[in-house]
């Protein structure tokens, strides 16, 4: 939700100063591969006694800020500015207006997000690696790489973890798949 929010801020104020340098900020985050900040980030995770689990949680929120946003807005701007106007007149605050008026409207897009967001934290390899120092704290995918040997590989615990994998990413598209399916022709009838 406080993606969404901060993206409808941004949108609905697009044309002003601080609002296009923040967008254009946070879209150019987008443009830096995760493999030339990996160490800077380690150095800055490990000095705050964040490699941990909460600390991976908090640095995939703030990672995924961008792509978010980018999102978010896009689908923002679909949206006609006379549903603000109108919770306005009605007497709605900004928070009011979003909470009650354009988030309602955002559900295929809430679900579009939540999916590709799942499926980023849930299939990385490379930040849990890097980040989290305690082995007992591994992600799924980590303890997969130990099915893998110098010689030999475990075929039938491997395939079984790679099962365990999938199955949760498969259930959480099923209960968004109707979201996203009907943004999609929501969006390809809209004039």
């Amino acid at each position: 939700m406080t993606n969404s929010f901060m993206a409808f801020a941004i949108t609905r104020n697009r044309g002003r100063k601080l609002y296009d340098f923040i967008y254009y900020f946070l879209i150019s985050a987008m443009f830096i591969p995760f493999n030339i900040i990996m160490l800077p980030l380690v150095k800055q995770v490990s000095f705050f006694h964040m490699d941990n689990v909460p600390g991976l949680i908090i640095l995939y929120i703030v990672m995924g800020l961008p792509m978010n946003i980018f999102l978010y807005s896009g689908y923002i701007k679909s949206i006609p500015t006379a549903l603000d106007e109108a919770a306005t007149i009605d007497g709605a605050n900004t928070f009011q207006m979003f909470y009650k008026v354009i988030f309602p409207t955002l559900k295929p897009m809430n679900a579009t997000v939540a999916i590709l967001t799942f499926l980023w934290c849930w299939n990385d390899f490379t930040m849990p690696l890097v980040i989290i120092s305690d082995q007992k704290n591994q992600t799924l995918q980590l303890a997969q790489y130990v099915f893998k040997g110098e010689f030999a590989t475990d075929y039938s615990l491997a395939f079984a973890s790679y099962l365990l994998a999938l199955l949760p990413i498969v259930i959480f598209y099923l209960f968004a798949q109707k979201q996203v399916i009907s943004g999609v022709t929501n969006g390809a009838v809209k004039a």
